[in-house]
């Protein structure tokens, strides 16, 4: 424990937070769940106490058989906080519609398949009030939600509803910066003030973090086909993941359309001094 407060005080909370800890409760549980533990005995906490226990003992000073433990254990635990970003970093790609070339064709099929099941707000709307006139009140509510969606992004143009939410950001943008989205985009960066600057950040910073939550969360899955409670968990954290997913994508863009906003305005203190 001492440790890990030190660690805490030595590398950035946002690493710690979001990289080391989940990658060493992955290696503890794919140690003692997936190798340990197994389905057979899943829900043997003796044993996995156990397991522990003969893990943390050290039988006093440092020996070679508990330095090679460590370095055994910090290996694993390393690689996972290294390689989550990257696998993040595909996540994040591929929720905003940037799909690479060998993806394409699947990309079409599911855009298609979202244009087909896409509906007018108002043939939404009817169908609500008709299965409200039905009794069918939980339709009824799904069935808003989803036209007050289609009322907000309009008819399907990407494989997914992140990057419909960006591509009319972009839009926007082009259309506040005179068609030039690259001109517009390096005139924001450079010229805006700290505190557009800084929400930008802020927003950004929370899309990679529900991306990183989707990779642990497939992580987690795969860990079931050994431990199978690590799937059920996965499953709720990636459908949470997804969801704080969705929320940073429309504050991402809500920030970035008020960012070039305040920039069109030129108010006082917004954009480079000249």
């Amino acid at each position: 424990m001492g440790l890990l407060i030190e660690l805490q005080k030595r590398i950035p909370d946002g690493w710690f937070l979001r990289r080391l800890l989940p990658a060493v409760l992955f290696v503890v549980v794919a140690v003692v769940g997936g190798r340990d533990l197994g389905h057979a005995h899943w829900n043997d906490i003796g044993l996995a106490r156990e397991r522990m226990a003969d893990a943390l003992r050290t039988g006093g000073g440092p020996t070679a058989d508990t330095v090679a433990s460590l370095v055994l254990v910090a290996v694993p635990v390393l690689g996972a906080a290294f390689t989550v970003p990257y696998a993040a970093a595909a996540i994040g790609s591929l929720a905003a519609g940037a799909w690479p070339w060998w993806l394409m064709p699947l990309g079409r099929r599911v855009t298609k398949w979202r244009v087909r099941r896409w509906a007018e707000p108002d043939v939404l709307a009817r169908r609500s009030v008709r299965a409200r006139a039905d009794g069918h009140a939980l339709r009824a509510d799904r069935l808003d939600a989803r036209a007050a969606r289609a009322g907000t992004g309009g008819r399907p143009k990407s494989a997914t509803w992140c990057g419909d939410c960006l591509r009319r950001t972009e839009e926007n943008v082009a259309r506040q910066a005179g068609g030039d989205v690259a001109d517009g985009w390096t005139a924001l960066l450079f010229g805006a003030a700290d505190q557009p600057r800084a929400a930008l950040a802020q927003a950004r910073d929370a899309y990679d973090a529900a991306c990183e939550g989707l990779a642990w969360s497939a992580a987690f899955a795969v860990l079931g086909a050994w431990w199978w409670p690590a799937a059920p968990f996965g499953v709720l954290l990636g459908l949470a993941s997804w969801r704080s997913l969705r929320h940073a994508v429309q504050a991402l863009c809500r920030t970035t359309e008020a960012a070039f906003a305040l920039r069109g305005t030129g108010q006082p203190g917004e954009g480079a001094q000249s």
